[in-house]
């Protein structure tokens, strides 16, 4: 497999992501649910932490793509659902940057705003594309 990584600017540097990522001679690619601050068993929690919810969207995405035999460096695109667009660019994005770029994954992203999501404690979903 090779990536390359399309960015005509400099600015998405700042955020963590990247403008594009083509994918030649993939063998395979893993569609992911959305991920959301959720225990074992579907409880939301984290309740109120935006920043505790992201983490722990992070922590559940990490391990669909343990159990299917990937990891966060084959992580190809990243679309993140939010109910509040301005709190979620005022410290999660960031600590979402970090956190995927310090496991050195390398993805286009998209960030949406929502009204609400499955249940009404969940602020953020993370949803994500890899391929190997």
């Amino acid at each position: 497999m090779e990536r390359r990584v399309i960015n005509p600017w400099t600015w998405q540097d700042r955020f963590g992501f990247v403008q594009a990522t083509e994918v030649t001679q993939a063998e395979r690619t893993l569609y992911c649910a959305g991920q959301t601050s959720v225990d074992a068993d579907g409880r939301p929690v984290h309740v109120g932490d935006l920043e505790g919810q992201v983490d722990q969207a992070l922590d559940n995405l990490e391990a669909v793509l343990r159990e299917s035999g990937y990891d966060v460096t084959d992580i190809a695109r990243v679309t993140v659902y939010v109910t509040d667009v301005d709190a979620y660019r005022e410290g999660a994005a960031a600590a979402l940057g970090r956190r995927l770029g310090q496991a050195g994954a390398r993805y286009a992203s998209t960030l949406i705003g929502v009204a609400r999501l499955a249940l009404p404690e969940l602020l953020v979903e993370i949803e994500a594309t890899a391929v190997r």
